[in-house]
């Protein structure tokens, strides 16, 4: 029971910077979802360096791991947003935004994972 209850902790401390980062970018108010494509490009880079500790090399509690990669990240990074910004931008005919929407959190998500994942897996 104690771990549900670090999960929902670790997901309220990823909600609170999610919202701290939308908050932040906020004031440029573009047109472009700049936030979440932030959010989640950052979180593709926690992701592989958290792996690597976690996981990997298991240099943390694995209870963690459920603390770090299930509460935290899931409530840090942004499906479903991203989802909803890019069905307005389709609605809206901003087909060529949207594309390249899709594009850049793809490339930009996999490639951070990759370099977070990488960099820490060559330092530890």
């Amino acid at each position: 029971m104690m771990l549900w209850f670090a999960v929902a902790l670790g997901g309220a401390v990823g909600a609170m910077s999610r919202y701290g980062v939308s908050v932040a970018l906020a004031p440029q108010q573009l047109k472009f979802p700049v936030a979440t494509l932030t959010v989640n490009v950052l979180g593709s880079l926690l992701m592989g360096i958290f792996y690597i500790i976690i996981v990997e090399k298991m240099l943390i509690p694995q209870e963690w791991r459920h603390v770090i990669m299930i509460g935290f990240m899931g409530a840090f990074t942004t499906f479903s947003t991203f989802s909803l910004e890019c069905l307005g931008m389709l609605q809206n005919g901003l087909w060529q935004m949207a594309l390249l929407y899709m594009g850049l959190s793809l490339a930009l998500c996999l490639l951070a994972i990759f370099l977070g994942a990488t960099i820490t897996d060559n330092i530890i």
